[in-house]
């Protein structure tokens, strides 16, 4: 063995060792989809981190690994409502760290977002202002947020026309989202389910084709844990409908 591999054989793991929290923790749900225990270990690895000094990027990556957390880990209501919640209490922490973070107003609103919709539309009505400013505030910084645009076309799209629900609205913004970002696969599935509430079935399979048969998926790990298997399923169902 030469001297250098030597020497390069045991600085790595000291180097792999030294990564930063925020590194680390991002690696790890970025391969969620080969061990869901890894957003386990990125939680804890930045709860850890953040007891020690709260720089913004990490409190931010640590609201968005809860709002996984509550899609990906949690199996009941209430261990939904306890990972959302944290995820908008650090949402919330971040935005005071940092006003003008786009992905801070974005995981804040998310986790906001998704608490209510597990608590119920009546009993979180009181959510929707917040939720509507946060929009506003997330396209005046960036008018080509593609979690923006998920974020409100789901609220168009699950509001009743008397709050403000609007499925053109909904379809435009899923459709800009899908402009800017035409790998982002969760779009497609929510553009999906809207054609097939309006009885476009072609236009739905369309979409969910593109999802399942996608090469080059902007978030890997959601896209194979999640969105594949949810297209194919939906394709599945909609084989006989016209």
């Amino acid at each position: 063995m030469s001297i250098a591999l030597a020497v390069l054989l045991l600085v790595a793991p000291a180097v792999a060792f030294a990564q930063p929290p925020v590194e680390r923790a991002r690696a790890l749900i970025a391969t969620y989809h080969e061990d869901p225990h890894r957003i386990d270990e990125a939680r804890d690895l930045l709860e850890d981190a953040i007891t020690r000094e709260r720089p913004a990027d990490a409190v931010t990556l640590l609201s968005r690994i809860y709002f996984l957390a509550g899609e990906v880990r949690a199996t009941t209501d209430d261990d939904k409502l306890a990972a959302f919640g944290r995820g908008r209490d650090l949402g919330k922490l971040a935005l005071e760290i940092a006003p003008r973070s786009e992905d801070a107003h974005v995981w804040y609103a998310l986790n906001l977002g998704r608490w209510g919709q597990i608590k119920g539309m009546m009993r979180s009505l009181f959510l929707l202002p917040t939720i509507r400013e946060e929009l506003d505030t997330i396209f005046s910084i960036n008018p080509r947020s593609v979690r923006g645009h998920a974020l409100a076309g789901n609220l168009f799209f699950e509001l009743p026309g008397m709050l403000g629900g609007d499925r053109k609205k909904a379809e435009e913004h899923f459709r800009k989202g899908i402009e800017a970002d035409p790998h982002f696969t969760v779009l497609r599935l929510d553009l999906a389910r809207l054609l097939v509430a309006e009885g476009r079935i072609a236009e739905a399979r369309r979409e969910l084709e593109r999802v399942a048969n996608e090469t080059a998926p902007t978030n890997v790990a959601d896209w194979t844990a999640r969105d594949r298997p949810r297209a194919r399923t939906r394709l599945d169902e909609l084989r006989d409908r016209k």
